[in-house]
């Protein structure tokens, strides 16, 4: 419980539908994160307050920094470059599209040398999958059989990764071979056993990882062994997602999402869909770069 100084504060009134996938950008000390059904890309900067968002006309599950002013991107059912130096969209490749429609692109991070991971999610059962795509151009699938697959991350060590099945209510880990991008020996490494969902998670640099709880009103805190460590309260129904940010990446940013929400519900969470921000006396790891 001794990584928490104080309660989460509202440092962005986004009014978000569905804020997800938070990415710190070191090189710019500014913060990404996207809000799916609005189609938008935003751009944060902690030091002013000041943010602006990108339109990338379609649906997009999560970002990932590849270079200077250039984002890839996971949207409904393709890969995208987002340039923010000029707001372009470049198509990269079609996934999933021959899915039936209740089937798209969801979270998604790089791996520490810059391969994109991202998961597709299923409103109709388990058949939404794990891929994996290559600064070469390759696409790979990793794992078939999922549910939305969500909140993923690596260990420090690069030896662990982590995957959420949000409805399972299941935090995944799995041996990961950095060399050649493969996993394996697929465990359970935390369930959830409050009300809500695991969502979105990050990973800090003492192995811990840090599930926001969509319905939960909170973000869990789990030890390398998945002991729960700590329970921090959100002022909101839907926390989605966090990620580790700042200079010294020590403050802990949360994204929330508004959609969904009844008239009664909005009134008890009336902050929903804003950025929160919460200090701590840890820090994150860095955010990967695509390689390509």
């Amino acid at each position: 419980m001794n990584s928490i100084n104080e309660s989460p504060k509202n440092v962005l009134r986004a009014r978000a539908r569905l804020g997800e996938g938070p990415i710190w950008h070191s090189q710019s000390q500014l913060l990404y994160w996207v809000d799916i059904y609005n189609h938008r890309v935003h751009e944060f900067d902690p030091k002013t307050g000041e943010q602006k968002f990108f339109d990338v006309g379609e649906v997009v599950g999560c970002i990932a920094p590849a270079g200077t002013d250039r984002f890839i991107m996971a949207q409904r059912h393709r890969l995208a470059f987002l340039d923010t130096s000029n707001g372009e969209v470049t198509p990269i490749i079609d996934v999933e599209k021959e899915k039936p429609s209740d089937i798209r692109l969801n979270d998604g991070k790089c791996d520490p040398v810059g391969r994109f991971w991202f998961g597709s999610m299923s409103t109709s059962g388990p058949t939404a999958r794990l891929f994996r795509y290559d600064p070469d151009g390759s696409l790979h699938v990793l794992l078939t059989g999922l549910t939305v697959s969500n909140g993923l991350g690596w260990s420090p060590d690069h030896k662990t990764f982590y995957l959420t099945d949000s409805p399972l209510k299941k935090i995944y880990a799995f041996d990961f071979d950095l060399d050649s991008g493969n996993i394996s020996h697929q465990r359970v490494f935390a369930e959830i056993d409050i009300d809500g969902v695991p969502d979105g998670l990050t990973v800090d640099r003492d192995g811990c990882v840090w599930s926001a709880i969509w319905d939960g009103w909170c973000v869990v805190k789990f030890d390398s062994t998945g002991k729960e460590m700590a329970r921090i309260s959100i002022p909101v129904q839907r926390p989605t997602c966090c990620v580790f940010g700042n200079q010294d990446l020590a403050t802990l940013y949360i994204t929330t999402a508004s959609v969904g929400l009844s008239e009664e519900e909005i009134q008890k969470s009336f902050d929903s869909g804003d950025l929160f921000s919460l200090a701590t006396n840890t820090s994150g790891m860095p955010t990967y770069e695509f390689a390509g």
